[in-house]
């Protein structure tokens, strides 16, 4: 759909970048589309069966389901940081993909708002991976599952303004190790996933509430368990707040970096 002036609307302009990328991914859909589901199984395997023998459940939850719930938004987080990290700044710096792209009829903030909703995608995507994995082979077989996909496309949104914000400092690829190993990695033993944030000390419980995993991951679990309450609002506002402030940053200042 075009308007008057001949120019793609916005919502062409932002679905074709995320075809781009879609077509791209797809060219090599069976590397691309194995590890999702065999992580998750691997992982589960190791350490959900092996340390569930000797924890009987958790927060009255069988360890294996409380270790599959807070997994589907682990893997979101990771499937969007990796996407609007690494993969965003090699588009930028060394295939300067989005220097053609911004030739065409479409803004930075097109090309910026399609890259985040199709690692938003990525990320619906991979947490249905780890959910038909987990329904599979019985570890969790609650219908209210179902909505994980959907927290995972919004835990992907949150994690991919966050990943383009860091992209948009990084002058040096090796430099996202310090993001991945000194902020994404702790926030995965820190946030509720592997052991409820009750147990830490009461400074890491207050960190704990201020990193942006904590928020999906709780909020996963109250909706797989039917445990919704006033908290499950405080999570949901977090997400989108962040979203949007987050977002907002990201975009000015990577818009900066491309146009200079």
């Amino acid at each position: 759909m075009r308007n008057k002036s001949g120019v793609p609307s916005f919502f062409m302009r932002v679905t074709g970048v995320w075809y781009r990328h879609y077509r791209v991914y797809t060219r090599f859909i069976i590397s691309n589309g194995l590890p999702p589901f065999a992580e998750p199984l691997l992982f589960l395997a190791g350490i959900g069966l092996g340390l569930g023998s000797f924890i009987n459940d958790m927060e009255g939850i069988p360890y294996i389901q409380y270790l599959s719930t807070g997994l589907f938004i682990t893997t979101a987080m990771m499937t969007a940081a990796f996407e609007c990290s690494y993969a965003t700044f090699i588009r930028l710096e060394f295939e300067k993909i989005y220097d053609g792209m911004i030739a065409a009829p479409m803004t930075v903030y097109d090309l910026l708002i399609g890259e985040n909703l199709w690692a938003g995608s990525k990320a619906l995507f991979f947490s249905t991976a780890v959910l038909i994995v987990v329904f599979a082979f019985g570890f969790f077989r609650s219908p209210l599952g179902l909505f994980v996909p959907v927290i995972g496309f919004f835990t992907g949104l949150m994690f991919s303004t966050l990943s383009m914000l860091i992209t948009s400092f990084v002058r040096s690829i090796d430099y996202f190790n310090f993001y991945f190993t000194g902020f994404l990695s702790p926030m995965f033993f820190l946030c509720g996933v592997i052991f409820p944030i009750t147990s830490l000390p009461a400074p890491l419980q207050v960190l704990a509430e201020i990193v942006p995993l904590t928020h999906p991951v709780r909020l996963t679990r109250a909706v797989c368990f039917n445990r919704m309450d006033i908290i499950s609002l405080f999570d949901i506002l977090y997400m989108a707040l962040f979203i949007v402030v987050v977002g907002f940053f990201a975009l000015r200042k990577l818009k900066k970096r491309i146009v200079d």
